[in-house]
């Protein structure tokens, strides 16, 4: 996932923080602004914060914690609680194909929280800058949050990559305001499972999802994924949803409608 921007002039920040590299670009009257600094720092240290609460590869992180036992979720902060909320949901209206619960190769359980947060803390941190006068895209390993300040300048323009080849793209999307999340294997292998078999899902090779709430667009995208040959089919269930669903034999399938802050997928 990538935005394309055409020619327009962009002032870009970016930090490495929860193990992939995050970037912000705006344009506008922000790109001059002296509150961009302090924006984009408040961004950042909101990922951090994230990290070491949720942290699988954090020994001490509280979900690691809770995924051993040793604490409840009451002594967690209270995002642990929202996120699992969260997953929850998702694990019901997906059928159960989604689920942050599971077990090793030994038969232990396993909290795995990762197909939530990634998403949702790309959308906590992008509040730092919603002040911001111009336009911004906050992006995070295929995860992006778009927002277009002024009605009267054009959307930004996020292209999704062939998953067969990422120096291709599949498709654009103006998106105005609004979250687009990608699931796939290209960039982190076989990292998603069907939760109802325990095995890698067939036939779909990403998936892409853009509604008014990244945190929604990553959970759909995620859960359609998992549900391998069913993701068309439930994907078109969801509301306020447009969607792409690139199969493994390259073929694309387009569901939902844009709305007035996202435009058709071409």
């Amino acid at each position: 996932m990538t935005e394309v921007t055409g020619s327009r002039p962009l002032v870009r920040r970016v930090e490495h923080v929860m193990g992939i590299p995050v970037s912000l670009a705006v344009r506008g009257r922000s790109a001059d602004d002296p509150a961009l600094a302090d924006a984009w720092q408040q961004a950042v240290a909101t990922l951090h914060d994230v990290d070491r609460v949720f942290s699988t590869y954090r020994p001490a992180s509280y979900v690691s914690r809770l995924g051993r036992g040793e604490i409840g979720v009451e002594e967690c902060p209270p995002e642990v609680a929202e996120v699992l909320a969260l997953a929850e949901r998702t694990r019901v209206e997906s059928g159960g194909a989604f689920d942050v619960r599971r077990r090793d190769a030994e038969g232990r359980p396993v909290l795995d929280t990762d197909g939530v947060v990634k998403g949702w803390a790309v959308e906590q941190a992008a509040r730092a800058l919603e002040t911001l006068a111009g336009d911004f895209c906050l992006s995070a390993g295929g995860d992006l949050v778009c927002r277009v300040a002024d009605p009267a300048r054009p959307p930004w323009r996020i292209g999704v990559e062939d998953p067969a080849d990422p120096r291709r793209l599949v498709a654009r999307i103006p998106v105005r305001n609004g979250g687009v999340a990608t699931s796939g294997f290209t960039h982190r292998g076989t990292h998603i499972v069907d939760a109802r078999t325990g095995l890698v899902p067939v036939g779909v090779a990403s998936v892409t999802v853009v509604t008014a709430s990244l945190t929604d667009a990553d959970l759909d995208a995620t859960a359609a994924f998992a549900l391998g040959p069913e993701a068309t089919g439930w994907l078109s269930s969801r509301p306020g949803r447009t969607g792409l669903v690139v199969g493994t034999d390259g073929s694309r399938t387009v569901v939902g409608q844009a709305d007035g802050q996202t435009g058709p997928i071409s």
